[in-house]
């Protein structure tokens, strides 16, 4: 924490979670395994529930784990900055989604290719975690993944042109988890239907 402070990334509270964080974080996938325990749709939606509820979770495990590798490990040479480019000197920084420029870490929508990687390999894990518990099949699984990395690009863009800015000081952290993640469990469960419904 004290490293993030002194690099200007910290999150508010000292990183400390409030209640609206757990409640954005998990609404998604409480929604999906409320409608899947109490049977909403019958049987032939029960599966299409269950997929919601892992997509969920994978992308908000992608999300964070993206988010706080590419804060502690993202990094680039700068070389719009000849001085650094060329003594080979190498200085935190993320992507812009928007424009792949590169800009400081902790700016809003921005990505980096250390964090963009871990973020889809904790996906992956979680994934095949839900596979081993009977939770999805494996195209299941798959989907799980692809969907939470469009939710988590979709986070990125929403960062890049609406959150801190004039008319959207509402978009908070919070407000935005719920977004991506309940978009997680929405493009699954479409990718389902339209991709993959044959699949088994």
């Amino acid at each position: 924490m004290a490293q993030k402070e002194a690099q200007g990334v910290a999150e508010k509270r000292k990183g400390r979670r409030g209640p609206s964080s757990v409640i954005g974080s998990s609404a998604a996938g409480c929604v999906c395994a409320f409608l899947s325990i109490y049977g909403v749709g019958g049987a032939a939606l029960s599966g299409l529930w269950q997929l919601g509820f892992v997509a969920s979770f994978c992308t908000k495990l992608s999300d964070t784990v993206s988010s706080e590798v590419g804060k502690a490990y993202g990094k680039t040479t700068d070389e719009e900055i000849p001085s650094l480019a060329y003594i080979g000197v190498e200085h935190w920084s993320r992507y812009l989604v928007t424009s792949f420029k590169v800009v400081p870490r902790g700016t809003e929508g921005a990505v980096s290719v250390e964090g963009t990687v871990a973020g889809l390999l904790a996906s992956m894990l979680l994934a095949l975690a839900g596979f081993y518990m009977g939770e999805v099949s494996v195209p299941q699984a798959v989907i799980c993944v692809l969907a939470s990395q469009i939710a988590n690009l979709g986070e990125s863009l929403i960062g890049a042109v609406l959150q801190d800015k004039e008319g959207f000081r509402w978009l908070n952290n919070d407000v935005v988890n719920v977004i991506n993640i309940s978009l997680g469990s929405i493009f699954a469960v479409l990718m389902q239907q339209v991709l993959f419904q044959n699949w088994h």
